[in-house]
């Protein structure tokens, strides 16, 4: 089947494909583009997106006599929901909003946690012990710890309990946190 579309008053040409339409008509559609955005790039996309939506509707278009109008009316209506969708990210102000970075923890100081925690750790009586570092520092649920102590979920959970409440009033762990 041919297409014949109105390309001026008097004559009118035949596109037998979407292709072929594209190719005859695609130099007067990008210029109605850029006259629609002010980025030629923009204009190339939106172009695309509306040639998108008229291939989709190839078959059901009746009358082909009309497909700069389709085309039109689909570019027109692809920047108005790209205009309307579009989202003011960037404010202009005069200081910038982020916050300066945070440096970088002191590896030494970070180690020496690490050596203050072990040592607190290794102050807790042995049964509360390894059940802090079976679940903490193996990260074992309290399940598992249950299974591999031997123990109730509950004998777990409250000695844990019990160990952490030792931790925080370690006297070496509060010198270091303050």
């Amino acid at each position: 089947m041919t297409t014949p579309v109105c390309t001026s008053a008097s004559t009118v040409a035949v596109f037998p494909t979407f292709s072929s339409y594209v190719r005859a008509r695609g130099p007067v559609l990008l210029r109605t583009a850029r006259s629609l955005s002010t980025n030629p790039n923009d204009a190339e996309d939106l172009l695309q997106t509306a040639l998108t939506k008229t291939f989709v509707a190839w078959d059901r278009i009746e009358d082909h006599r009309a497909l700069d109008g389709y085309v039109r009316r689909a570019l027109i209506n692809t920047r108005t929901s790209q205009w309307r969708k579009r989202k003011v990210d960037e404010f202009a102000v005069d200081e910038m909003p982020e916050p300066d970075p945070l440096p970088a923890p002191d590896p030494a100081e970070l180690q020496g946690l690490r050596d203050a925690m072990w040592r607190a750790v290794m102050r807790l009586p042995a049964r509360q012990r390894a059940m802090v570092v079976l679940r903490y520092y193996e990260d074992l649920s309290e399940a598992q710890t249950a299974e591999v102590m031997e123990v109730s979920i509950g004998t777990v959970k409250s000695a844990v309990s019990r160990a952490l409440a030792k931790l925080r009033e370690d006297p070496e762990l509060a010198m270091i946190s303050a």
